[in-house]
């Protein structure tokens, strides 16, 4: 049994435990409002001394910051979008259907898994080359629209499923196409927004993969977009700040938003194997 002292004492680990975690998002939205003489102050001032927030409106006027969130959330979004339907269908399928080799080949699509990204990116990329996809729309999702994580996730949620619940529906005449679409997908809804959720961040957060195959600022995407504010002779890191700033606030919204979601999500995917 705990003691009062040993639950104060843990709430104050957890409490400088989550200000570690917090500070870095804090100072940069601290750095972003700053004015250039207390960005560039030895030692810097860990809170404003005074507030600039014209250093926002200066960041468009240096890049077309708009631009790059614009592609950044159209990529973004198709991309989860082809990973929700290509990952569901798979996931029904090695849920809800019998054919020959259904555990071979969904364990070798699992084992997918375990080849690290960097590994597959230069073959994917001389790909997109080779068929004209490079600076465009089609090359920056392509790649990514179907996802073993993804399959694995919505696999152990359809599998949770019960199976009474397909034997009726079958009895009243529902085909794998239409039990899928109206009971299994409305059902789903708490994997299906954690896979929306962690395909949509991981792509807003992708940067190698845009640097390859994007050469004009019309195609870039944000994470590529905040390095043109650091230039060789000087760096204004309050606008670095600001501009960083503006990038994360839609992920940092979407993740407090849909924590939730997200942690329920997983949990439940996690109980069947």
């Amino acid at each position: 049994m705990r003691t009062p002292w040993t639950k104060t004492l843990l709430y104050v680990l957890l409490t400088i435990c989550a200000a570690l975690v917090l500070y870095p998002v804090l100072y940069t939205f601290f750095m972003a409002v700053m004015t250039p003489e207390d960005a560039s102050a030895y030692p810097p001032h860990i809170i404003p001394q005074s507030i600039d927030l014209s250093n926002f409106t200066e960041v468009f006027d240096i890049v077309p910051i708009g631009s790059f969130i614009g592609n950044t959330f159209l990529v973004a979004g198709l991309t989860m979008l082809g990973q929700l339907i290509t990952a569901s269908m798979a996931a029904y399928a090695f849920a809800k259907m019998q054919f020959k080799g259904k555990n071979l080949i969904f364990s070798m699509f699992v084992a997918t898994m375990m080849i690290p990204w960097e590994v597959t990116m230069i073959p994917n990329y001389l790909t997109i080359r080779s068929w004209g996809w490079l600076d465009s729309y089609q090359g920056l999702t392509v790649p990514f629209l179907a996802t073993a994580f993804g399959t694995f996730l919505l696999r152990q949620f359809f599998m949770q499923l019960p199976k009474e619940l397909f034997e009726a529906a079958k009895i009243d005449g529902c085909g794998h196409i239409r039990y899928f679409i109206s009971h299994v997908l409305p059902l789903s809804r708490p994997a299906l927004g954690t896979l929306a959720i962690y395909s949509f961040l991981n792509m807003y957060n992708s940067y190698l993969w845009p640097l390859l195959v994007t050469n004009t600022p019309e195609m870039r995407t944000v994470q590529i977009g905040i390095s043109m504010l650091e230039f060789q002779e000087s760096t204004a890191w309050n606008l670095v700040f600001a501009g960083t700033a503006l990038v994360i606030l839609p992920s940092l919204l979407l993740l407090v938003f849909g924590l939730k979601q997200l942690v329920r999500g997983m949990a439940a995917g996690a109980l069947k194997g």
